[in-house]
């Protein structure tokens, strides 16, 4: 996330606010929001930072709300799951933040929010050149790996996984280069899901979840953050789900190499070729048919070469790379 406009109280609203009366509840005795600050980058969510201070120190947190009616109608599952996969990670090496105070329903709040600490970093979204970019996704599939090697006990692992496209829901761009190429890709997810074993994802993870501090070979992971879709699933989700990111933000060499820095940071993925190839096909297809989902919050940040048919075209090319190295 980076930061927008800053205003007296912003999102936690006027003096009348309920979400600013449950915020400052949930504060230490004298402790105040002095001001707030707008967090650009997200897609699901309106998200601020509050800048509070009380006894002399100053310090911030961030407010996640809710306000589209679709998220506002599954907020319970997803802030909830949120909240307790932030519990979790409490007491591990993942630089997760810590969570303050959830209101899921809104009973308190005028949106469903979550309340936690601020993480420090940036994103990089951009990249200086390709041995930056390399070494973001090296950093990227070191942090990966830590994830899935948490152990995490049968009663606290989250949801099972779940597909975010299949063969009958596929949206296809309305121009096709190379249509074959397409109807290959969707014929790929008709067969079942591959035997796998499971591990805990983050689901959602990609370089505009992840927060960065330094420079050159001072650079280094300071955050993961947007925990609400985390999962019970293979690997090879999150690694698909991340390297078709790369390959749409910084074209289709950077998309395929992950992989290869996952497993030599010690990640391990489907020994079958075309099982890997269903999970990196599973993902990629979801992002069709040009991946303005992911494209919107990424030009607010800057990226405005990103346009549909830009996307649509390394998308389209990074399915034919992943046919040329696993079909």
């Amino acid at each position: 996330m980076t930061e927008g406009e800053s205003t007296a109280v912003g999102e936690a609203g006027t003096e009348g606010s309920r979400t600013r009366l449950w915020v400052e509840r949930s504060l230490r005795p004298g402790d105040r929001i002095r001001a707030v600050v707008r967090l650009r980058g997200g897609w699901t969510s309106r998200m601020r930072r509050l800048d509070v201070e009380g006894n002399g120190e100053r310090y911030s947190l961030v407010l996640r709300s809710f306000v589209k009616p679709f998220y506002v109608r599954h907020a319970r599952g997803l802030l909830t799951r949120e909240a307790d996969i932030l519990r979790l990670l409490a007491d591990t090496g993942v630089p997760a933040a810590r969570l303050h105070a959830v209101d899921a329903t809104a009973e308190h709040c005028d949106h469903p929010s979550l309340l936690m600490s601020l993480l420090p970093g940036t994103l990089r979204l951009t990249g200086e050149d390709r041995e930056d970019i390399e070494r973001t996704t090296q950093l990227l599939a070191r942090q990966l790996v830590a994830i899935h090697a948490l152990s995490v006990p049968e009663g606290a692992r989250p949801r099972a996984y779940e597909a975010w496209t299949g063969p009958e829901r596929v949206r296809l761009p309305g121009s096709l280069s190379r249509p074959d190429v397409w109807r290959r890709a969707v014929d790929v997810i008709r067969r079942p899901p591959p035997a796998h074993r499971s591990r805990f994802l983050h689901r959602d993870f990609h370089p505009g979840n992840v927060l960065f501090s330094g420079t050159g070979a001072g650079l280094a992971v300071t955050g993961v953050v947007d925990w609400v879709e985390t999962s019970w699933g293979p690997a090879d989700l999150d690694v698909a789900h991340c390297s078709t990111a790369l390959a749409l933000l910084h074209g289709v060499p950077a998309g395929m190499s992950l992989a290869k820095h996952y497993v030599a940071a010690g990640g391990t993925l489907a020994e079958e070729p075309a099982d890997h190839l269903y999970w990196r096909i599973l993902d990629a297809l979801a992002f069709a048919p040009d991946a303005e989902k992911v494209a919107e919050p990424w030009r607010e940040l800057g990226r405005h070469d990103l346009t549909p048919a830009v996307l649509t075209e390394r998308l389209e090319a990074y399915l034919q790379a992943l046919f040329e190295s696993y079909g």
